[in-house]
């Protein structure tokens, strides 16, 4: 039980810090875009980062005091303002425009730390023995999934426009 009780402390310390790092990167990447669906999503995911991260410390300090996991609730899911931020920022840019190669690279970069902090969270919903934190684990995990299926999206759109409107508008020439 104390081995759990450590790797619980351990993951909630890793976890803090990854969303923390997280932020922080976003927060750059959102000030340093030029590109109004990246500025915004960037912007969107550090304010994310933020609200897994004080969940994680008001976790961490009950079980610091001794105290058992707290309800802080399942994190929220945001897939769908996601969604909209997409839907509007694309009907806004069109497929006609520019983006800095910098912002790509910030993308394969949020991509990257997206699939690292669903790995985490993935493992330690199997890994635990107590069902609340399986269950939140579990869930952060699906929602560390949809932001990186958000950012795939964005990097295809962004490098590829016309391509992404054709392969989302489900457009064909069919030799007619």
């Amino acid at each position: 039980m104390e081995n759990e009780q450590a790797r619980t402390i351990e993951i909630l310390q890793l976890a803090v810090q990854m969303e923390v790092d997280g932020k922080e990167f976003y927060q750059t990447a959102s000030r340093k875009s030029g590109n109004k669906l990246a500025k915004e999503l960037f912007h969107h995911l550090a304010v994310q980062e933020d609200v897994h991260r004080r969940k994680f410390v008001e976790i961490y300090e009950a079980l610091k005091k001794g105290r058992h996991w707290p309800d802080v609730g399942s994190p929220p899911a945001k897939g769908g303002e996601i969604k909209s931020l997409f839907a509007e920022a694309t009907k806004v840019l069109g497929s006609k425009f520019k983006v800095a190669e910098s912002e790509l690279e910030a993308i394969k970069t949020a991509t990257d730390m997206e699939i690292r902090s669903y790995n985490l969270y993935h493992t330690r919903s199997t890994e635990s023995t107590l069902p609340v934190e399986k269950q939140f684990y579990k869930t952060l995990a699906g929602e560390e999934r949809g932001h990186h299926l958000a950012l795939l999206d964005a990097y295809e759109y962004l490098s590829d426009p016309a391509g992404w409107f054709t392969k989302k508008e489900h457009w064909s020439l069919d030799g007619a």
